[in-house]
C-alpha cells in the first residue's frame, strides 16, 4: 500500500461513533447546509418502508433535524414500492417523469443522476432501498464528515457484508473485480473497504460536475472521477457496522462485473469497446445454452451541463 494511502487511512477513516448526532446537528445549524437523502428503488416494497420510517423517526425530528429531504426514486416498480414509500413518509418521484426531454436508460446510475434534478440539498446522500435491519447510522455516518471535517467532499460507508451467515463473504464483485482493478490502476483508492457500496454522500457541488455511468458501474465511476476531480484527501469513509441486503445470483454478478470493467476501461483509455456484450451460459433441455447481454456503454454528462438544471439553479 502506498504511504500516501496509509496516511489517508489514519486521517480520513472514522467510525460512526466519532460523529455523534448532537455534534452533527450543531454543525449543520452553524453552516446552514441542507441534506437530501435519495433511495433508488425498483421493486423494493418489502424493505423501503422501514428504511424511510427509520430515517424519519431518527433524523427528521424537532430534536434531530439532520435530514431535510427524503426522496425515493421509483425506476419502474411493478409492486407497491411507491405506495409503501409514500405511506412511510417519503416524497416519491418517478424516474421517467424526471427530465422527460432526455430518453431514459435502464440502470441504477441513471436513477442517481436524475435524482440530482429533483433534490435540493447541499449534501446528497444515496442509500440502497434493499437494506434489511436498517440503521440510521448509515445516513448520519456518511453525512457526518461532510458537516464536521473541513476539506471532505465525498464519503463512502464501510461495513461487514455477511453472506449465508458467514461474515465477510459478501461483496464478491468487489473482491474479484473492483479491488484488483483499483489496486492496479488507481492505487490511491486501495484504502476503500467498500468501493462499490451503494451508501455514500457527497457535496452537490461535486456530484453535479461528475459524469454518471448509467448502470452498475456508477459507484466505481464516481469514486475514480471524484479522485481525479478533488483529490484523495477530499475522500473519506466511515464504519457503520453491518450491511444486510438481498444478494444477487452468480450470473447477475457476472453482468455487474462486466459493467464495472467497462467503466474502468473507459476511464483508463477513453477508447471504444469492440464488442460491448457479455455471453453467459445456462443449462437448458439440450445442454448449455448461450445468453448474451449488452454491457452498459452509456454515461450521463455532468448534471451541471444540462440546460434545465442550470436554469433551475439560477432560479
Amino acid at each position: 500500500m502506498l504511504e500516501e494511502v496509509e496516511r489517508w487511512l489514519n486521517r480520513r477513516s472514522w467510525s460512526v461513533t466519532e460523529h455523534p448526532l448532537h455534534r452533527l446537528v450543531a454543525a449543520k445549524h452553524a453552516s446552514g447546509q441542507t441534506v437530501s437523502v435519495v433511495l433508488p428503488a425498483l421493486n423494493e416494497e418489502e424493505t423501503v418502508g422501514e428504511i424511510v420510517s427509520e430515517i424519519r423517526r431518527t433524523l427528521m425530528t424537532d430534536a434531530v433535524p439532520l435530514v431535510d429531504e427524503l426522496v425515493v426514486i421509483d425506476s419502474g416498480s411493478t409492486d407497491r414500492t411507491s405506495e409503501v414509500a409514500a405511506a412511510a413518509g417519503a416524497r416519491v418521484e418517478h424516474r421517467d417523469a424526471i427530465l422527460p426531454r432526455i430518453p431514459v436508460r435502464p440502470g441504477k446510475g441513471e436513477v442517481l443522476w436524475r435524482s440530482l434534478f429533483v433534490t435540493s440539498g447541499d449534501i446528497v446522500c444515496f442509500v440502497d432501498a434493499d437494506l434489511r435491519e436498517f440503521s440510521a447510522d448509515f445516513v448520519s455516518g456518511i453525512v457526518g464528515p461532510l458537516l464536521t471535517e473541513p476539506g471532505v467532499d465525498f464519503v463512502k460507508a464501510m461495513y461487514d457484508r455477511p453472506l449465508a451467515g458467514a461474515a465477510g463473504q459478501g461483496g464478491r464483485v468487489t473482491e474479484l473485480m473492483a479491488r484488483p482493478i483499483l489496486n492496479l490502476h488507481w492505487p490511491q483508492l486501495a484504502g476503500f473497504v467498500q468501493p462499490l457500496g451503494g451508501e455514500y454522500a457527497a457535496r452537490r457541488s461535486l456530484l453535479e460536475r461528475l459524469p454518471f455511468p448509467v448502470g452498475y458501474g456508477v459507484e466505481l465511476g464516481l469514486l475514480v472521477d471524484a479522485l481525479h476531480t478533488v483529490g484523495l484527501d477530499a475522500l473519506a469513509q466511515v464504519d457503520v457496522g453491518v450491511r444486510k441486503h438481498r444478494h444477487q445470483d452468480g450470473q447477475a454478478l457476472g453482468r455487474m462485473a462486466a459493467a464495472i470493467y467497462r467503466t474502468a476501461q473507459l476511464r483508463l483509455a477513453r477508447g471504444h469497446l469492440i464488442r460491448p456484450v457479455l455471453t453467459q451460459f445456462e443449462r437448458g433441455a439440450d445442454g448449455f445454452e448461450p445468453r448474451t447481454h449488452p454491457v452498459d456503454t452509456e454515461e450521463r454528462p455532468p448534471m451541471i451541463e444540462i440546460g434545465e438544471y442550470a436554469e433551475r439553479r439560477v432560479a
